[in-house]
């Protein structure tokens, strides 16, 4: 059985490459049987409360639920996974048992399972399936953690991309995909993960003047151009 995506995605081309963008937070490139998530950060939560900053502990088993259904429904060949899958080198020490065999799980029904490297995993933990590595390209796509100024048929994370503007007469500020047509930066995946506004000084230099962004609303996907976007109201 293929991939499919949903009505609910939004279409993009990138490099000739016929693209689907998830309400999810996921890439599909259907032709591949490719779905791409971005920085699930595994045990954020955990992380948190070693510091003595007291999160519900269940972002990993929330973040595998939802990959879980995505899976599921897409079935797809490959998954790749482009940095920061875990939050830190010892993230899948203190994932619970049971969320350490879901992940096996999932990387075991799945037959190309990719850890793409990334500055908060540089080494992914092994023991968990999948294979690693720094970066992957694939037709004309190339897959990694960071996007690259001036890289042409990117998909990248890190930034955890996200947009807010005016919408049926209120402030909207939701995750979203960010393209120029040369490039893409995915949202964060990760049920803890939150978002930076594109209109940041991080994105500076990594996408076209003219960008759009695909974002994600009560699960759909919906696409604004850069110049129908707000910064975030100062604190």
């Amino acid at each position: 059985m293929s991939m499919t995506g949903t009505m609910d995605c939004a279409a993009l081309t990138l490099c000739g490459a016929d693209l689907l963008a998830d309400p999810s937070g996921a890439l599909l490139w259907l032709a591949e049987g490719t779905l791409a998530v971005a920085d699930l950060h595994l045990e954020k939560g955990s992380a948190f409360a070693a510091r003595g900053r007291m999160l519900p502990p269940y972002d990993t088993r929330a973040t595998l639920d939802r990959l879980a259904e995505l899976i599921a429904r897409e079935r797809p060949a490959r998954v790749l996974c482009l940095g920061d899958s875990f939050h830190d080198r010892r993230a899948a020490e203190r994932m619970a048992p049971s969320d350490v065999e879901r992940l096996r799980g999932l990387t075991g029904a799945v037959a190309d399972w990719v850890w793409i490297t990334g500055n908060h995993d540089p080494e992914p933990p092994q023991g968990l399936g999948g294979r690693v590595a720094a970066e992957l390209s694939i037709g004309p796509l190339t897959f990694r953690h960071e996007a690259q100024p001036g890289a042409v048929g990117e998909l990248s994370g890190h930034l955890h991309p996200a947009a807010a503007l005016a919408l049926a007469g209120r402030r909207v500020r939701e995750r979203c995909f960010a393209t120029d047509g040369a490039k893409l930066i995915l949202p964060a995946f990760g049920s803890f993960t939150g978002g930076l506004n594109v209109l940041e000084s991080a994105f500076d230099g990594l996408l076209a003047r003219q960008f759009e962004v695909l974002m994600t609303v009560r699960g759909r996907v919906y696409r604004f151009p850069c110049a129908r976007l707000s910064p975030d109201r100062a604190r």
